[in-house]
């Protein structure tokens, strides 16, 4: 029931809603001011809190319980770190650090109230200092391009020493599988020169002892045959194949000469008896 000209009424979301804070500035450690041109709070006020909130900070609570928390825990977060940190270093880490210091504030002072997420905006910094980082951005860039070529050139020079390494230890392979192909050969034609040269000799050796044999028994043969009987006819034997007989008036004559071609006529023929 509402009485008009007397009742008023305030609508308050309990679902999630998103609250922008805008150009929050925030001094750092080192003295420079800069400016957060937005923040943006996701919250979500659960319905069983709201009289409580609302009785305590009125309908406009974000105003109190983020909107001035906000500016305060920036201020905090930046006074705390210099210009470097806060726009580089530690630039990530503020979204969830502003989101852990208000929900701990709000747990104490309204319960109800759940902070889901902070999304913070890069901050707006003096023009000659944004120049003098993107110029240490820039030459960042230009180091961090050199280290990869360097790296990039590093490894192809590895890559081309590995490759002459393996190529030399394949040749090196391939030498040594020669060179003992060649000895191999060496040692199989001096074994099989060994072989030859050892049946040579036994084969020499094999028919020397046979001589040996062969002479040795014809001498025994020759002892067993040198009789003086078989002496006596060898004798005769010799005598009867070289006797001859002359016939002719001039026969002792003959004996006398000295040559054949001195001979007297052909009045003295030989005869040779059989």
């Amino acid at each position: 029931m509402m009485i008009p000209l007397l009742t008023s009424y305030k609508a308050i979301q309990t679902t999630l809603q998103t609250d922008e804070v805008k150009n929050v500035p925030c001094g750092t450690s080192g003295g420079v001011m800069i400016y957060f041109e937005r923040i943006e709070v996701v919250n979500m006020l659960e319905p069983h809190t709201v009289l409580d909130v609302v009785r305590n900070f009125t309908a406009d609570y974000d105003r109190t319980l983020i909107f001035n928390k906000v500016h305060h825990e920036l201020n905090q977060f930046c006074s705390a770190h210099s210009l470097h940190e806060v726009y580089i270093d530690l630039f990530d880490q503020i979204d969830e650090n502003l989101r852990t210091a208000l929900q701990k504030d709000l747990n104490e002072m309204a319960p109800g109230l759940r902070v889901q997420a902070v999304r913070v905006t890069k901050p707006k910094i003096p023009e000659t200092i944004r120049k003098n980082y993107e110029l240490m951005e820039a030459e960042k860039s230009k180091l961090l391009i050199a280290a990869q070529h360097q790296k990039v050139v590093e490894k192809e020079a590895e890559t081309a020493r590995r490759k002459a390494v393996i190529e030399a230890e394949k040749e090196a392979q391939v030498a040594k599988i020669q060179y003992e192909q060649k000895i191999m050969e060496k040692e199989s034609l001096q074994k099989i020169e060994l072989i030859e040269d050892s049946i040579h000799k036994a084969k020499q050796q094999t028919k020397a002892e046979a001589d040996f044999y062969h002479l040795k028994k014809q001498a025994e043969a020759n002892k067993q045959l040198l009789t003086k009987e078989y002496l006596e006819l060898k004798k005769y034997d010799a005598l009867a194949h070289n006797n001859k007989i002359y016939f002719g008036s001039d026969i002792p004559s003959m004996f006398l000469q000295a040559n054949v071609g001195d001979l007297p006529s052909a009045s003295a023929v030989p005869v040779q008896v059989e």
